[in-house]
C-alpha cells in the first residue's frame, strides 16, 4: 500500500510540474497565469539570395479589405502580409463595388441622413482612406505599401484591372471602361490585367481588353490569382513586354484561405535595388518579376535561370576516374523548392536548404538540369547549365 501511495504521489507531482511549465505568472498581476505555449506573431522568413545584385522582394499586388468587399480591416491585412513573409503589398480596393458601405450606412443610420446617403453608387467617400490605413499599419512592420485600386467592370464581358502606384483614387472612375484606365495612367500608374480567365471559357481578349492592349495601357498580367493559374499568360507577357504576377486577390483571411490547409500564398517576386516605391515601380516597368505559387515559378527564361543559379550551388566531392563522372553535391540555399530532371530521367527534388548527391557526366565539367517546376512558356521548362 505504501508503494502504491508513493507512486500516486510521484505521478501527481509530475503532472503538477508539467502543468507549471505550461504557464507563467504575469509580470504585473501575480494572481494571473498566462499560457507559455502561446507564441506571438512570428514572421515566416522566405530566404532568397540576391540575383544579379538585386534583392528579391515578395509581394502581393492584389488585396481587398472592408473598404470594398473584403472581410478584414487594412491593418490586419498588413499584419497578415508580414507574418506570411511578404515585403510589399498593394492596396487595391474596388472603385465600383463597395458592398460594405450599405452595411455601414445601416449601422450608422442614427448619425446620418438616410435620404442623402441611400444611393451609394454616387461616391461620397474618400477612396484613398484604405491606402492611408494600410500605410500607417505598415510603419510597424517595415512593409512597402503600393497605393492602388481595382477598376471593376463585368469580368466576363469587360475585365478587371488593378491600377498600381496611384496618387488619387477619387479621380479614376469614368463611365467609359477605357477612360477609367486612362485616368489611372495619367497619374503615372501601372495597370495590371487581373485574372484573365475568370468567369470565362478561355483567356481570349474581350473587346475592352483588346482595345486596352492595342493602346498600350496594360503593363502586367496575373498568371496566378488565388487558386487560378493561366499557363498561356506566360507567353502573352513575353509577346507584349509586360511584367508577370501571382497574387492572392484575398478577401477573407490568408489563414483560412492558405495557411490552415498548408498552402503558402502565391506571390510576385520583384527584383529591385531596394524596397522603396520608386525601386519597386522601376522593377515592374522593366519586367523584373517572376510569379511564384503552388510550388511553381513562371516568367522569362533568363530570370528563372538567374534565380536558380543564385539559389543553388554545386561542389565537387571527388573527381571522376577514367570514364566516370565526378561525385557532386547540389545545395539549395533558398526557401524555394526545386524539382529537377537530368537527361530525360525521372524528376527528383531539391528541397529548401538541403543537399543532394549527384554524379556528373563522364568527361564533362558541367551539369545540365531541367527545372520541372519552372515555366518559361506554357509547357516549356528551362534547362540550366551549372559549371564545376
Amino acid at each position: 500500500m505504501k508503494k502504491t501511495a508513493l507512486a500516486i504521489s510521484l505521478i501527481a507531482l509530475s503532472m503538477s510540474a508539467a502543468d507549471a511549465q505550461s504557464f507563467y505568472t504575469d509580470a504585473v498581476n501575480s494572481e494571473m497565469l498566462r499560457s507559455a505555449d502561446q507564441h506571438g506573431r512570428n514572421r515566416k522568413e522566405i530566404i532568397i539570395p540576391q540575383v544579379n545584385g538585386l534583392n528579391v522582394y515578395k509581394a502581393d499586388l492584389h488585396t481587398h479589405s472592408i473598404f470594398s468587399d473584403g472581410s478584414v480591416l487594412p491593418d490586419l491585412r498588413v499584419s497578415e502580409a508580414w507574418v506570411d513573409g511578404l515585403d510589399v503589398m498593394a492596396v487595391t480596393e474596388h472603385i465600383e463595388y463597395r458592398p460594405h458601405e450599405s452595411k455601414f450606412l445601416e449601422y450608422f443610420s442614427e448619425y446620418t441622413n438616410p435620404e442623402a446617403t441611400k444611393d451609394i453608387t454616387i461616391q461620397k467617400v474618400d477612396l484613398n482612406q484604405s491606402v492611408r490605413e494600410a500605410q500607417k499599419a505598415a510603419e510597424r512592420y517595415g512593409l512597402t505599401i503600393i497605393p492602388g485600386t481595382e477598376i471593376t467592370r463585368s469580368g466576363t464581358w469587360v475585365g478587371h484591372f488593378n491600377a498600381l502606384f496611384t496618387t488619387d483614387n477619387n479621380t479614376i472612375y469614368a463611365e467609359d471602361h477605357l477612360q477609367a484606365i486612362r485616368n489611372a495612367k495619367a497619374q503615372g500608374a501601372l495597370v495590371m490585367h487581373n485574372h484573365p480567365g475568370w468567369t470565362r471559357k478561355n483567356i481570349d481578349f474581350t473587346e475592352t481588353e483588346k482595345a486596352a492592349y492595342a493602346e498600350g495601357l496594360i503593363d502586367g498580367v496575373e498568371v496566378m490569382n488565388s487558386n487560378e493559374i493561366y499557363p498561356g499568360i506566360i507567353d502573352r507577357v513575353r509577346e507584349y513586354g509586360q511584367f508577370i504576377a501571382a497574387n492572392t486577390d484575398v478577401h477573407g483571411t490568408t489563414a483560412l484561405d492558405y495557411l490552415l490547409d498548408g498552402t503558402p500564398r502565391p506571390m510576385t517576386l520583384i527584383f529591385a535595388k531596394d524596397q522603396s516605391l520608386d525601386s519597386i515601380k522601376e522593377a515592374l516597368v522593366n519586367d523584373l518579376t517572376l510569379a511564384y505559387g503552388y510550388g511553381i515559378l513562371c516568367g522569362s527564361e533568363q530570370l528563372l535561370s538567374d534565380l536558380f543559379k543564385a539559389c543553388v550551388s554545386l561542389r565537387v566531392i571527388r573527381q571522376g576516374a577514367e570514364g566516370k563522372g565526378a561525385s557532386l553535391m547540389l545545395t539549395n540555399n533558398s526557401s524555394i523548392p526545386f524539382r529537377l530532371s537530368r537527361n530525360g530521367g525521372n524528376p527528383f527534388y531539391l528541397d529548401p536548404f538541403t543537399t543532394i548527391s549527384i554524379t556528373g557526366d563522364a568527361g564533362s565539367d558541367t551539369v545540365k538540369v531541367k527545372v520541372v517546376n519552372m515555366f518559361c512558356s506554357k509547357d516549356v521548362n528551362p534547362e540550366i547549365v551549372l559549371s564545376f
